[in-house]
């Protein structure tokens, strides 16, 4: 029988061998659940990634970033041959193919379309790229202002695509 890996412990190990401080974790024992009110085919939707896509036409990601709270708003109507991807944390060969694989835009166009989804909303997102260690400052300010941002859009559904 193999003994799991303890995940924690070796980032732990890692990092701490280049002289970083363990990694302050955030456990979440209040998260609260809000489950849908209604259909699926009733909400709207939109996405972030986390997977260092932008537009052709704004700056492309530094592939290496850390603490970056960029957060770019993308138009739901945005061509998916209009992008391009800068990141070094995954390998996106398969994404470069297919922006669908990290960022469904054309799949998400085709589920309203057939009725499963309402709405699409009007901006779909990318940023929150690399790796993110100041937590503070995520919770207290980057995610409450992305949920404004959101409840602007009068968002029902969001999927997350972590890179």
């Amino acid at each position: 029988m193999s003994t799991p890996i303890k995940y924690v412990d070796e980032l732990n190990a890692h990092y701490g061998s280049m002289g970083h401080p363990p990694y302050k974790w955030t456990i979440n024992t209040e998260a609260p659940f809000t489950p849908l009110t209604k259909p699926l085919s009733e909400c709207t939707v939109t996405m972030l990634t986390s997977g260092g896509i932008s537009q052709c036409t704004a700056p492309a990601w530094d592939p290496m970033s850390r603490n970056d709270h960029r957060l770019d708003a993308i138009p739901n109507d945005a061509d998916s041959a209009d992008f391009q991807i800068h990141d070094a944390y995954y390998d996106h060969r398969d994404a470069d193919e297919d922006l669908n694989c990290q960022f469904p835009i054309d799949r998400l166009r085709e589920l309203v379309e057939a009725g499963e989804l309402g709405a699409l909303a009007p901006r779909f997102w990318s940023g929150f790229m690399g790796r993110i260690y100041n937590r503070t400052k995520v919770i207290e300010e980057s995610a409450p202002a992305y949920a404004a941002e959101l409840k602007k859009d009068e968002v029902d559904l969001l999927i997350a695509v972590p890179a």
